[in-house]
């Protein structure tokens, strides 16, 4: 939900967005006429605030994490699916990786995204320029100092989703309005990724000594602090060290390790500031906590999307989009759910494993307000739910005010331990990072979530990737994970084979039952056997039949992903038809294989 900061000053912050930053979505088409000058604009501590404000607006709403970028863009993979069918020239056709260039959801956040990058540039340009800035009160050369920093983090995140989506992209960094020959063209080169990178790194650096630690800000972490900056800085990192598709070709960097070790600086220092951030003891009660639009006791969540307003703008379909699927409930209402996990990603899972549960949901609930057990092939995620909304919103509502977590501190910890791993090998301290983690997910039990030492470095690497898998499930985390380490192919292939396997009843799933059985108590859904034992030979008495395993088909493991291939290019978004239309730049060009 929108915190005070954003609420109390909306009015303000859409002044400044309709004086000084550009309202429009196209990348190419930005008017810098204004009802305020830019003087007037950056004139106190308060009208800054609202441009910085008009700068973070662009994360949040249907083409921000409000949709888009958090569950059209991160599928499929071994994990999940998006919108089950065919490619339909809209989100499954992102899904599928058959995205075409006139695709509007590939057009539309490309837009936001560069929306988010002019505006946080106008701030960029604009804050430090301010008489304030240096001669103002203590108080206000701080505020003003924050400020800067906040706007540097916000565009290093807006160009780290247009990379990470699209590669190498136009990167101007002034205002769009700004002369030519001061860097201000719109039609831009392509840019070298890792030279971007390696400036938003720097950028980062920078911010992370201008913004307060959480402790000293007094504002929830729906506003960047220093331990956002840190964290986000690992990650951009860690990523800029990864493997990325060049042409048709996966490649890294030959320098990687240096930018390993910076992302592992970034988390050893978190990791010492547990004051400031540390692991939830409950893995539950940190996504309860989302759902019920309350702030989380250990401030895990490092930085999160501020939604609210009921609006296609400023709110997030979590919840509707995603989660169970409800039916014209009269306490709840409806939802679509949209985000399917691959059955094979259920049987990922230790039986003991709390995270299962809450990553994924085995019911939907009918116009009765009843729960209802659903096929393996039926089930959803589970992270963002409707129906664990507090206050309960029902009827026909779209979005429910759920934030996005765009970083938590159990990303830091898997993040170091990768980093220490790939540096200095199996280290204890990377293993320490890993079974924190780990035995989070198993109620704390030391005993069930204990982790062998691996044996060298290559096993520790499977252990830490598998931990994502595990960790991060709906979190729009693990194409990725697997885009920077060039797996995508590779675990692709392999969960289609595994579910051939399942669907089959052959090693490793024979013990997977071929259909499931339950009651419904106090309107839930309680299940009558195990998920781990074959099918009984008749039905228990007093119970509901629905399909399992027979419930994966030929058909559904030909859907996922069906359009993958390596060698094609699909691990990028091709360019929006109209910016390969209007950048007649010569060093502009379309990504390969569109």
């Amino acid at each position: 939900m929108k915190p005070i900061f954003f609420r109390s000053t909306l009015a303000v912050a859409a002044l400044a967005a309709a004086a000084a930053l550009p309202a429009c979505k196209d990348y190419l088409d930005v008017k810098p006429d204004s009802l305020y000058t830019n003087e007037q604009t950056f004139s106190s501590v308060g009208s800054a605030t609202s441009a910085v404000i008009g700068a973070y607006d662009m994360l949040s709403g249907d083409t921000g994490y409000g949709t888009r970028l958090s569950m059209y863009y991160p599928y499929d993979t071994d994990e999940m699916q998006g919108a089950p069918g065919a490619f339909d020239g809209r989100s499954r056709s992102i899904s599928r990786y058959t995205a075409e260039p006139s695709n509007p959801e590939v057009t539309n956040p490309f837009n936001n995204l560069y929306q988010g990058v002019e505006r946080a540039n106008i701030c960029i340009q604009s804050i430090p320029k301010m008489a304030l800035y240096t001669t103002g009160s203590s108080a206000d050369t701080a505020a003003l100092h924050r400020l800067y920093g906040e706007v540097l983090t916000l565009r290093a995140q807006y160009y780290f989703e247009l990379i990470r989506n699209w590669g190498d992209v136009p990167t101007p960094l002034v205002p769009t309005y700004t002369p030519v020959l001061a860097g201000g063209e719109l039609t831009q080169p392509n840019t070298d990724r890792i030279a971007t990178y390696d400036r938003l790194i720097a950028d980062l650096l920078v911010a992370e000594k201008l913004v307060p630690w959480r402790s000293a800000a007094g504002t929830a972490n729906e506003r960047i602090t220093k331990g956002a900056v840190k964290a986000l800085r690992a990650r951009l990192a860690l990523y800029r060290g990864g493997y990325s598709l060049h042409g048709t070709l996966m490649t890294r960097p030959t320098d990687y390790l240096a930018s390993y070790a910076i992302a592992r600086q970034e988390c050893l220092d978190l990791m010492n500031k547990r004051s400031e951030h540390t692991l939830n003891p409950s893995f539950r009660e940190l996504f309860k906590s989302i759902n019920e639009l309350r702030p989380e006791s250990s401030n895990e969540i490092i930085f999160q999307v501020a939604m609210g307003g009921s609006s296609i703008s400023g709110d997030s379909k979590l919840g509707y989009y995603s989660g169970p699927l409800l039916t014209n409930s009269s306490i709840y209402g409806s939802t679509q759910a949209q985000i399917r996990p691959l059955p094979t990603y259920f049987y990922a899972f230790d039986s003991t494993d709390v995270r299962r549960d809450i990553t994924l949901t085995t019911y939907n609930i009918d116009a009765t307000n009843t729960q209802k057990g659903v096929n393996l092939a039926a089930l959803t995620d589970g992270k963002f739910r409707r129906d664990w909304r507090v206050p309960t919103l029902n009827g026909t509502g779209n979005y429910l005010g759920y934030n996005w977590p765009l970083i938590r501190f159990a990303d830091v910890l898997l993040m170091f331990a990768e980093t220490e791993n790939e540096i200095n090998g199996p280290t204890p301290a990377a293993l320490a990072a890993l079974r924190e983690v780990r035995q989070r997910g198993f109620g704390g039990s030391t005993t069930l979530g204990q982790i062998p030492t691996p044996a060298d470095k290559a096993a520790m690497f499977n252990a830490i990737a598998n931990e994502r898998f595990l960790e991060f499930g709906g979190e729009g985390i693990r194409k990725y994970d697997l885009l920077r380490w060039n797996l995508l192919g590779t675990k692709i292939t392999e969960a289609r084979a595994n579910l051939t396997l399942l669907m089959n009843g052959l090693a490793p799933y024979a013990f997977v039952p071929a259909n499931m059985y339950y009651r419904v108590t106090g309107g839930q859904v309680v299940w009558a056997r195990s998920f781990y034992r074959p099918s009984p030979a008749t039905t228990p008495a007093g119970t509901t039949a629905v399909t399992w395993r027979t419930a994966v088909t030929a058909s559904s493991i030909a859907n996922v992903a069906s359009e993958y291939a390596p060698g094609k290019g699909k691990e990028l978004l091709p360019y929006p038809q109209g910016t390969v239309d209007t950048n007649k730049n010569a060093g502009f060009k379309q990504n390969e294989g569109y």
